[in-house]
Order: structure tokens, then sequence, then C-alpha cells
């Protein structure tokens, strides 16, 4: 694709690894080149691209290689086979520690990275003043940052990155490092320069975060590619991935409005039935803001289940969850299922929700959540819109409104 500015093409990555440090020796002295030690893959034949302005998301669980990928493409490791090509330059926020010498004070490692990044003094001194005032660490900047806390590197690490004006930013989980003013400071730039055709590569289990800010989502898992489609799709997909029971199947499937639906788990309890009611009873996809609902859920056995835990999650049209509950949080116990029994629940409450469109997403399993045994997750089982028709007029995405007092001082 011509617009790529990241090409990145059958990436591989293996580690060899020893039961014990002997064996590395005996390996390297054995005349007949016996191996000792077995192949591990960080990473399995990786391809994908990138285009220019695009944000990408790289999630999986632990050690499912997205840290090793992005620092291949970072250029601190280099691949065991495969290729990748990038058409500019890049900023990295990988580990804490990663391109700053504990030795030097945060000005001069301000120099440092710069130089590294290739640019000049005079380029660096017309950017230092705006580094140290994003990184707000005070008279810390003319410390060595071997005395600095983790919070105060992070802080003039993401403000150098950020302020180099790369061409290719990537973070890997800085985003969640630092306090909360500064958590949103640093989405905020983030955004600005999405906006200013950054191309942006952000691994965080931060799953609203993804959701907010990527075009685009790939999802690992051991080192492997599983899939890259819109974020939440993606999303939705690794939630399923996440309850540990066996038999746990996932589905995927286009409904009759463009958007993938996920439905996953054992179906030993099943979904019969979603539906938004209206005072009188009536099924409803349009409400008011503040009207009173009732979200019916009807549930079936297909064997006997002897605890049962049933609960929904409100999203906004990003994928970001908005609310959610479940009967276990209730405190209602639902025991002692027989199969072929179906089962009937309302949760009423007042759809205090900005204007907008929202999907429900409703969960069958046995605990708190579904990663213990999910029977069934179903996104967008139920999608809804909120219009405003007599409230004053509000921004954001509740509904939450205040008493005004007024006087003078």
């Amino acid at each position: 694709m011509s617009d790529a500015i990241l090409q990145v093409r059958n990436l591989t990555k293996i580690y060899s690894l020893y039961d014990r440090p002997i064996d590395r020796l005996k390996e390297a002295l054995d005349p007949r080149r016996k191996k000792y030690h077995h192949d591990f893959y960080a990473l399995k034949d990786i391809s994908f691209d990138v285009r220019k302005g695009e944000t990408l998301g790289i999630i999986g669980k632990n050690g499912s290689g997205k840290s090793t990928l992005l620092k291949i493409i970072s250029g601190v490791l280099a691949p065991t086979s495969g290729a990748y090509r990038v058409n500019g330059n890049i900023a990295s926020l990988l580990e804490l520690g990663t391109g700053f010498n504990p030795e030097l004070t945060g000005t001069e490692n301000v120099y440092f990275n710069g130089t590294l990044f290739g640019l000049s003094k005079k380029e660096i001194d017309e950017r230092l003043d705006r580094i140290i005032e994003f990184a707000d660490i005070g008279e810390f900047v003319k410390q060595p940052v071997k005395l600095y806390s983790s919070g105060m590197f992070v802080r003039l690490a993401f403000s150098v990155a950020v302020n180099l004006d790369p061409e290719i930013l990537i973070v890997d989980e800085a985003l969640s490092v630092g306090d909360t003013y500064f958590q949103h400071k640093s989405f905020e730039r983030i955004r600005q320069l999405n906006r200013q055709g950054t191309t942006l590569l952000i691994v965080s289990h931060d799953k609203n975060a993804i959701l907010s800010i990527c075009n685009s989502v790939i999802l690992l898992n051991a080192g492997t590619f599983v899939m890259q489609d819109e974020p939440e799709t993606v999303m939705d997909y690794y939630n399923a991935t996440l309850s540990e029971n066996t038999g746990n199947i996932i589905h995927q499937k286009t409904t009759e409005n463009g958007k993938i639906q996920t439905i996953s788990g054992t179906r030993e309890a099943i979904i019969e039935d979603v539906a938004l009611l209206d005072t009188g009873n009536n099924r409803v996809e349009t409400v008011n803001v503040g009207q009173q609902v009732r979200l019916r859920i009807v549930v079936r056995s297909t064997t006997d289940i002897e605890n049962l835990v049933i609960g929904y999650l409100i999203k906004d049209r990003l994928g970001q969850s908005v609310f959610g509950t479940n009967t276990c949080h209730l405190k209602q116990n639902i025991a002692e299922l027989k199969r072929g029994e179906s089962y009937i629940l309302d949760f009423k409450f007042n759809v205090d929700l900005g204007e907008g469109s929202y999907s429900v997403a409703v969960a069958l399993h046995t605990a708190e959540t579904h990663t213990t045994k999910s029977y069934e997750w179903r996104d967008l089982a139920l999608v809804f819109k909120v219009v405003n028709t007599d409230k004053s007029k509000f921004a954001g995405v509740a509904w939450l409104p205040p008493s005004l007092e007024c006087g003078h001082g």
C-alpha cells in the first residue's frame, strides 16, 4: 500500500531457552553440535501495515509479544527473521529508563535524546522550554535523573517523546503511569498529535483508552497474529477470550447495520431475548433523557445449573463502557435452574445518559465476572438511541442535573 508509513512482513523473534546455565556451555562446546535448548517464539510470522496518520492499538494477554514487537520496530531488538520498513522518524516510550542516562540531569538528557533523534542543538533549544513546561517537574530538571521518582521520570520521558515532533510515536503502557492529572494531560497531547497527522502505535491494557483514540487494533496471542479490525470488534473478541472455562466457543457475525457482533460461552445457559421496555411495557429503540425503562432479559438453561449470574453493560458508540452491573453485584442470587427452565429478569432504571447511540452487552456466568466460567456473553444484544426532548441543553455522556445557587460575595 502506497501510503504505508510502516510495513511489517513475516516478523519472527525466537529466544533460545536452557533448562540449566551449564547447558549453554555444553551446546557451545559439543563437537556434534547437539542442541541443549528449546526455541521460544516471542513472535511468529507477524505481518501488517500502518498508514500515515493512523493510530494503531496492539492488545493481548501478558506474554503475547506486544512489547517485543514494539522493541523491534523501535530498533531496540533485532528480529530472528522477517523484515520491517519504516518511512519516517520514530520516538518511543518503552520501559522506564530506556534512552536516559541516570547520571545526567533532566536537561542534559533532553539534549541527549534530541541528538539521538537527529535534531541539532538549535532545534533542541527551540523545544526545551515546552518540554520542561509539559513535564512540570520544577527544579528537579537540573538534578540527575537517578534521583527521580518513577512519576517524575515518566513525565520527563513522555514530554521529550511527544515534543520531538516525531512522524511515528510508539507508546508501551506509559499512559498508565503517573498521577491522574498527568494521565489526562498525556491523553490530550496524544489526541493533538493524532490530529496533526502523527502516526501512533499504542500498547495498553486500558480498554477505554484504546477505544477512544485508535482507528484500528491488532490482537496478539502467544506471539501470533490473531486479528486486526475496528477497535470495538477486536476488543469484544479479546474480552471473549478471557474466560478460563473449557468449551468456550467464540463466534462473530455481521448484524443488519453492518456491525460485528461477538457471542461467546459454553451455551449451558443461553440468552433467548433482550428488550428495552417503557412503562407501558412496549419495546422501544429510542428513549428520552431520564426516561424510566426496564431492560428485560430472558434466559434458558440447556443443562442443570447450580448458580447463575445475569448482567448487562451499556456502551457508547465507540464501545466504551458507560455502566454495568449484574445480579451478583445486586446480591440477587439465582440458583438451581433445571435443564430447559427459563428465567425472566427485569432491570429497572432511568436512562440518565446524554444524547447518542448506545449498545447493551448481556452476560450469563457463574461468579462476579465472566472470566471464571461464561455461559454466554453477547455484545450488541440491543442497540438504542437517546434523544433530548424536554431537558435543558447539556454536554457529555451522563445526565447529572445540578441545582444552582447564586449570590454576591
